[in-house]
């Protein structure tokens, strides 16, 4: 699946119209539904090639990835089948039963990680998390998204420290036509 077919494959399956209350407290008139592309193996295994060659090309140190709960854990998980590097899962607070984590995986204060998210409108949920992988003594300097919804994330995370790479901007996800639309012949 090229670009252009991806973009058409998201805007198909993910993209809802109406009145949205967003994480960030905004509203908004369209809706990325994130599960609606996550959950879909035709769809997750080339998003999480193309994050995986976003972590190679911007993040090259990186020896782990890690992904938010409960959003960015299936695109954590298929960016490390293609990469190769083990991931975190980042809670929003500690478990307290069992272990008690936040962290969820194996790793060494001191290691570098890249930080997967599915949607960026302001970065709240990649701040927190970048905030709980630096609280266990993890370096994250860079973050990869599915789709950056261009309204301050890129920014947000600028202020700590962290660049923000999308794979796709929204601007040129809504301007894609819906993969549908496949000329018979």
């Amino acid at each position: 699946m090229n670009d252009a077919e991806l973009r058409g494959a998201l805007r198909e399956h993910a993209y809802l119209e109406g009145d949205f209350l967003l994480r960030s407290g905004r509203r908004s008139r369209y809706y990325l539904d994130k599960y609606r592309f996550e959950t879909r193996p035709d769809l997750l295994r080339p998003i999480g090639e193309r994050l995986a060659a976003a972590i190679r090309e911007h993040a090259p140190d990186a020896k782990l990835i890690a992904g938010p709960e409960l959003g960015a854990v299936a695109l954590a998980a298929a960016a490390s089948l293609e990469a190769g590097l083990p991931f975190l899962i980042v809670r929003k607070e500690a478990k307290d039963y069992g272990t008690a984590n936040r962290l969820e995986g194996v790793f060494e204060p001191g290691e570098r990680v890249c930080l997967v998210e599915d949607v960026v409108t302001s970065a709240g949920a990649a701040i927190e998390a970048v905030d709980g992988l630096r609280e266990a003594g993890l370096e994250v300097g860079t973050a990869v998204c599915v789709v950056d919804r261009e309204e301050g994330g890129v920014d947000a995370l600028a202020r700590i420290g962290v660049r923000l790479r999308a794979l796709f901007g929204a601007s040129e996800l809504l301007g894609a036509p819906k993969s549908a639309a496949k000329p018979h012949g």
